[in-house]
């Protein structure tokens, strides 16, 4: 028995680490995942292609094991390949959006269906058994699912707010060669900041989307040691919203069809790729053949 799940990325607009809750936004880069379920099988063969990182096959399993386990198959192993658009360890939610993924293929493969929000917590639970998440991530995981943006309650795992927006924006997002992963981050440097990421927060609850971007962006990037140069050069390029993405390094801009090249311009000299994607409001979704 086969499998197929899709899910699309997702960059942050608040961090929910300094106070539990987040905001995020979903974009167009994807995350296919294809599980095969072995009967009478303990065991569970992950291929993560274009990745050696023990963390996101350990993350694979235990998706695949905590869908198995809420659906009553506990006695089957699968073979797990997944394949993403999404650089790794850079703050652009790779994590959430394969977790996403991985349970709709296992899922699928089953030829079951489970609701939206079961589906996300799924793979919120298993991120967090598997420690590649401190808050759960429930924001970039519900952002990755339904598109839009969102605003969370991380700790409460509750939606507070989700607009559908104008996919006429597109979305720039300026990758440097270091990697980050968020569960080696000293979260008392967030927390220490915690009255302004609430401000932040609250300015998302709002629908001033982009404000909150830029503060969080900047309150992220201080506390973790990144230059804010990134952010301000692509806002005096014509980004509407710019910041940090996660715990960095990846600094996303959103801006409007006719500034992009402005902003790709004024990060053409820095070390690393950039990337140019758009906002998604498309669902994560099984794939049938």
């Amino acid at each position: 028995m086969k499998g197929k799940g899709l899910a699309f990325g997702a960059v942050s607009v608040v961090n929910a680490i300094a106070t539990g809750n987040g905001a995020a936004l979903g974009v167009r880069l994807k995350t296919e995942a294809e599980v095969e379920l072995v009967e009478d099988s303990k065991e569970i063969d992950i291929k993560v292609r274009g990745s050696n990182c023990e963390e996101d096959k350990t993350l694979a399993r235990y998706v695949v094991k905590e869908v198995l386990a809420h659906l009553g198959y506990s006695n089957y192993g699968a073979k797990v390949t997944t394949k993403s658009e999404i650089p790794i360890g850079k703050g652009l939610k790779s994590s959430s959006v394969a977790s996403n993924a991985i349970v709709l293929a296992t899922v699928s493969s089953l030829r079951k269906e489970l609701d939206d929000l079961t589906t996300v917590n799924l793979g919120v639970d298993a991120s967090i058994k598997a420690d590649v998440t401190i808050t759960g991530a429930f924001d970039d995981a519900c952002a990755s699912y339904f598109g839009g943006l969102v605003v969370t309650d991380n700790e409460k795992r509750i939606i507070e707010r989700r607009e559908v927006l104008a996919d006429d924006y597109k979305v720039v997002i300026y990758v440097p060669p270091e990697k980050v992963y968020t569960k080696d981050v000293d979260k008392i440097k967030l927390q220490n900041l915690k009255s302004l990421f609430k401000e932040a927060y609250l300015l998302a609850m709002r629908g001033r989307y982009w404000d909150a971007m830029v503060l969080n962006g900047l309150l992220c990037s201080t506390a973790l040691g990144f230059s804010t140069e990134p952010t301000m050069s692509a806002l005096s390029a014509g980004a509407i919203g710019a910041g940090l993405s996660g715990t960095g390094p990846a600094v996303t801009a959103v801006c409007p069809s006719e500034r992009v090249d402005d902003v790709i311009s004024i990060w053409s000299d820095l070390p690393g790729e950039i990337i140019s994607t758009k906002i998604s409001n498309e669902k994560a979704r099984m794939v049938l053949d």
